[in-house]
């Protein structure tokens, strides 16, 4: 997920300053261990997808990222540079990436040309229905195949022989070599692939890695482990020889415990530590550190023929209620949290300056009496004698129940509405998400690579990860203006329209841009935080004795 560099937080606010002495007392633990040169950390979900072809949520990503390397990657410094390609070049016309020899499968095989021209086949064969299957529309033919209209066969990547990928744009892609730092355009090799009979990535023996480790372990829903690598071309570069992930737990009190008992070296990798977690860790003297994650939540709403927030004056009925400043300010309480005014988050780059300086969003107003007016049209509109319930989903951890039932009590007591919760642990509320079975979902979405397009084309009508089947016929112009153009200035006028009609249709309901504060053992060193790509990174991580 560009850089975010890390600072000590002072939380005045809360009457306390944390990270000025050390940091207060810890027991040890095999959090960090010296004897076996590893880590131990907590995680919030069970990966749920880890096949790189249809993988799309940031947990997946997460391990992905550890045990897999694309083309490119990026360093600690968010460049991107050589990972099994040794050199590349971008031409208006396409790409052509050299792979190094030392490129290594686990199981010891080169990892060849031809094992990205499988995976990106699979990416963009309609079959496999890739989430992520429109980041390869740059790519000659890329489009038609997904729309059933020509064999995967027919994709513009060649390996012109097994060290050289050669790659044919369907318009020129400035940004194409970040886009081949991402996890779904990660290889994958054939024969293993065809060896696992449908299985491929349900469990670590149904893996090959060539990243930085292999995921050693699997246990659903308990744990997981990666180890270092050996086969690895950049072995040298990684230094522990284990990250260990013996707990996966949504309760932060249990995590933060955890971290007290020295059992795990870090807690609010993501998605941060709350309110009440952060006071407890500012009590307890820990240094406490911030970024800013790059990701915008939402209200995203369904616009299916039998979904109810399909019409237009009910969720401008929605977006009129909300109050962003108080949902953010008084309710999450969580440092590094902005109001989100738009699907454009305010750190994007525009032509010149920031996106958001060049193109401010339209304000949007609290006013309840205009509210309750859109509301009675929606009803005569949809032939209601009355509102049925609308169904919320969310995740059923502490913070994001806590969200939903904020907005429950807000659409109960500002517009009568009734809403039901619908609490999904987090691989579940992805499936029903991506069913479209929810009327409201919380949802959010984090940078894949470093250009507007990257939330510019999200609720595009052939978007899969626009789950609730939003389509604007002007809003695709404006997304293929902002494809097919060079000119930077056209593409962030493009981008312009595209957030002017979101906020004018009622598309979502935009939240808060996401900050994380977290607290990590001053013995690991060069742990990697960022807001585009891996995070947080361990590939470079160290242990070093206070």
């Amino acid at each position: 997920m560009g850089a975010a560099g890390l600072f000590v937080l002072l939380l005045w606010g809360l009457g306390f300053v944390s990270g000025m002495t050390g940091g207060g007392a810890r027991n040890s633990g095999p959090g960090i261990d010296f004897r076996n040169n590893s880590i131990a950390l907590a995680a919030s979900q069970e990966p749920p997808q880890l096949d790189s072809t249809r993988t799309s949520d940031q947990v997946s990503n997460f391990v992905l990222g550890h045990i897999m390397e694309g083309l490119l990657r990026q360093d600690e410094h968010d460049e991107v540079v050589a990972g099994v390609a040794e050199s590349w070049e971008v031409r208006a016309d396409g790409a052509t990436f050299r792979l190094r020899e030392k490129a290594r499968w686990s199981d010891g095989k080169p990892v060849t040309a031809h094992d990205f021209v499988f995976a990106w086949r699979l990416v963009v064969d309609p079959k496999t229905a890739a989430t992520y299957a429109s980041l390869l529309f740059p790519i000659r033919n890329a489009e038609a195949i997904i729309a059933g209209k020509m064999p995967p066969e027919s994709l513009g990547v060649v390996a012109t022989n097994d060290r050289q990928l050669d790659v044919m744009f369907e318009r020129p892609v400035p940004y194409f070599a970040k886009l081949a730092a991402f996890t779904t355009l990660f290889p994958v090799r054939e024969d293993f692939f065809r060896s696992r009979n449908g299985s491929y990535a349900a469990n670590a023996e149904d893996l090959l890695f060539n990243g930085p480790f292999t995921l050693a372990s699997w246990e659903h829903d308990a744990s997981f482990r990666f180890e270092k690598n050996e086969l690895y071309w950049d072995k040298e570069r990684v230094k522990l020889a284990a990250v260990d992930v013996p707990y996966i737990t949504t309760d932060p009190n249990a995590t933060l415990n955890l971290y007290r008992d020295g059992k795990i070296a870090m807690v609010g990798q993501s998605p941060g530590l709350g309110s009440e977690s952060l006071k407890q860790a500012l009590i307890s003297g820990w240094p406490i550190y911030q970024m800013r994650d790059g990701s915008v939540w939402y209200l995203q709403l369904n616009f299916r023929p039998e979904r109810l927030t399909r019409n237009r004056n009910l969720r401008k009925a929605l977006q009129l209620v909300v109050d962003r400043g108080e949902f953010v300010y008084k309710v999450l309480k969580t440092p590094g949290y902005v109001p989100a005014a738009s699907v454009f988050p305010v750190w994007l780059k525009g032509a010149e300056k920031k996106f958001r300086q060049e193109y401010p969003a339209p304000e949007i107003a609290v006013d309840v009496t205009a509210a309750r007016r859109y509301l009675a049209l929606a009803k005569q509109e949809l032939g209601l004698a009355e509102w049925p319930p609308l169904v919320f989903l969310c995740d059923d951890t502490p913070s994001s129940s806590k969200q939903a039932e904020y907005f429950q009590t807000v659409f109960k007591e500002k517009l009568g509405l009734e809403v039901r919760i619908d609490r999904q642990i987090f691989k579940q509320r992805i499936a029903k998400m991506q069913a479209g079975d929810f009327d409201i979902v919380s949802a959010g979405w984090g940078p894949d690579y470093d250009d507007p397009l990257t939330f510019g084309d999200l609720f595009a009508s052939w978007n899969p990860n626009n789950h609730g089947e939003y389509k604007n016929p002007e809003l695709d112009r404006w997304v293929r203006t902002a494809q097919e153009t060079v000119d930077p200035h056209a593409r962030m006028a493009a981008f312009g329209e595209i957030q002017r009609i979101m906020i004018e249709d009622a598309a979502v309901v935009t939240m808060y841009e996401r900050g994380q504060s977290y607290v990590q053992d001053p013995r690991l060193k060069r742990v990697v935080r960022r807001t585009i790509g891996i995070d947080p990174d361990f590939s470079n991580a160290y242990l070093e004795p206070n």
